[in-house]
């Protein structure tokens, strides 16, 4: 039994010792220096099976305290082989991401201070930065200074959160009255077919329903087809729904094209909508200059959400939401018992108005210590040298017989398939099925998949600050190894 352990069975009833939470957190640093530098060396994809790791841990909790080195011997030997590695330069799945070392050591800091912003009394600096470090972000990205943002866990939050002011500024009382039992409008909410699946979710959130949603059909390069856009108001109208928001998207998942948002906001100015535009992907490019075209229109959204956890290199989970005029989310939120009731809540900031959550973490601090560490010109020449990488693999699809391009390649995010002369659509799915299974399961790389017009293709999308053309080159090695063997 190791002295902390006995210290803890003869009574004692507060935190860890400092000196042996000091001696911990020294080896549990080191270990994490350890993993940066050697994660090209694991698996990308875990290697284990469902029930794999449960069937290592113990079905009841510990009864006696248990020494810190074995919890970390288990975390390494039981638990880490259940990692899909999310931060190895190869992850080149979903949208890869990087928990940067600022970052991580924001996090710390952050979990050891244990703080809820809820309103500005309990948290006044998380407050504070929070809101300076969002117009950091504003400026950097290019959007007008009437926008102020605040951060939610996730994309999916941040856009509930703006399709639920959307419904309360459309004048139905919802806030106040419900929707149950009232004789309503079947509000409808408008996204393109190739919208996060999020902003559907948020109409099952808010009672908008799934028939409440309506999917606008995309054009040849899957973006959302604006004249359909505005036949489908106009026939609901006349049909007796009541149109509401509307959602553009700035890199949607499937291919990250771009809605044509200045279009889009005309239509929305025309008959009065909400326009809440999805850039959680796509707009963290922005803050290269060259790039800034992408948030064209963007300044006449109601709202818009970016993920600085997805392309900014801050540790999940971190999801900015700027609104032109955040009052409106005041209103549709703002909700104070008379225990939260201070003597500056008129004059201050409370977080907790401006969204569902009452808790609020210190988020903002890794993502202050992000911003600080690479400067805004270092996070654009990151940027850059991620568009460079899969402009150069799309060349190398393009250049390649039996490959092919399936979209345009306005990121950092390639989306293409396998599909040799004579294969029939079908048969071309079941073989790129094969080739993305093959390649996935030797753990070097780990790419993910998605269906156009019903066809399989796969997606390999760079945005790790790991990542450098050698794993770019193997992964295509990979796929035109497995494509030979299947």
């Amino acid at each position: 039994m190791t002295p902390e352990n006995t210290q803890q069975i003869n009574g004692n009833t507060g935190d860890m010792d400092p000196e042996e939470f000091r001696r911990h957190a020294h080896s549990v640093v080191d270990w994490i220096a350890d993993y940066f530098q050697n994660v090209d060396q694991y698996p990308v994809l875990a290697q284990v099976q469902p029930g794999d790791i449960a069937a290592r841990l113990p079905e009841q909790a510990p009864e006696e305290p248990e020494a810190m080195e074995r919890i970390l011997e288990d975390f390494d030997e039981k638990l880490l082989p259940g990692m899909t590695h999310w931060n190895h330069p190869a992850f080149f799945a979903y949208f890869a991401i990087t928990g940067s070392a600022p970052g991580v050591l924001g996090e710390m800091l952050a979990a050891a201070l244990n703080v809820n912003a809820m309103v500005w009394r309990s948290g006044p600096t998380p407050t504070e930065l929070e809101e300076r470090s969002l117009d950091w972000l504003r400026q950097m990205i290019g959007l007008p200074a009437a926008f102020r943002g605040h951060i939610q866990d996730t994309a999916s939050i941040s856009s509930l959160v703006a399709i639920a002011t959307a419904r309360e500024e459309a004048g139905l009382r919802i806030r106040e009255e419900g929707m149950s039992g009232r004789d309503l409008p079947r509000l409808r909410l408008y996204c393109s077919e190739e919208a996060h699946s999020s902003i559907e979710k948020a109409g099952l959130t808010l009672g908008i329903g799934r028939t409440g949603t309506r999917r606008i059909p995309t054009d040849s390069q899957f973006r959302m087809d604006v004249a359909a856009l505005e036949a489908a108001i106009e026939e609901d109208v006349a049909a007796g729904w009541k149109p509401f928001c509307v959602v553009a998207t700035v890199g949607t998942t499937s291919t990250t094209s771009i809605d044509p948002v200045p279009r889009i906001a005309d239509v929305c100015e025309k008959h009065g909508l909400w326009l809440h535009v999805d850039a959680a992907y796509g707009g963290s490019a922005a803050v290269a200059p060259e790039m800034r075209w992408i948030l064209e229109g963007c300044e006449r959204a109601d709202s818009l959400v970016t993920n600085p956890h997805k392309w900014l290199f801050v540790p999940v989970d971190c999801s900015a939401l700027f609104l032109r005029r955040p009052e409106r989310v005041k209103r549709a939120f703002s909700l104070v018992p008379e225990y939260l009731i201070t003597p500056e809540g008129a004059s201050a900031t409370n977080l907790m108005d401006y969204g569902p959550a009452l808790g609020r973490r210190f988020r903002s601090l890794k993502l202050w210590m992000v911003l600080r560490y690479f400067g805004r010109e270092g996070i654009a020449a990151r940027i850059r040298e991620h568009l460079r990488l899969a402009r150069e693999f799309a060349g190398w699809v393009e250049a390649a017989p039996g490959w092919e391009l399936v979209a345009p390649v306005p990121f950092s995010t390639v989306v293409f398939r396998r599909h040799p002369d004579g294969a029939t659509g079908e048969e071309a799915d079941a073989l790129n099925e094969r080739i993305l299974e093959r390649v996935n399961a030797t753990g070097r790389a780990f790419l993910s998949h998605t269906r156009l017009r019903g066809r399989l293709s796969l997606r390999l999308a760079v945005g790790n600050l790991r990542t450098t053309e050698e794993h770019v080159r193997r992964a295509w090695e990979l796929l035109q190894n497995e494509a030979g063997n299947v």
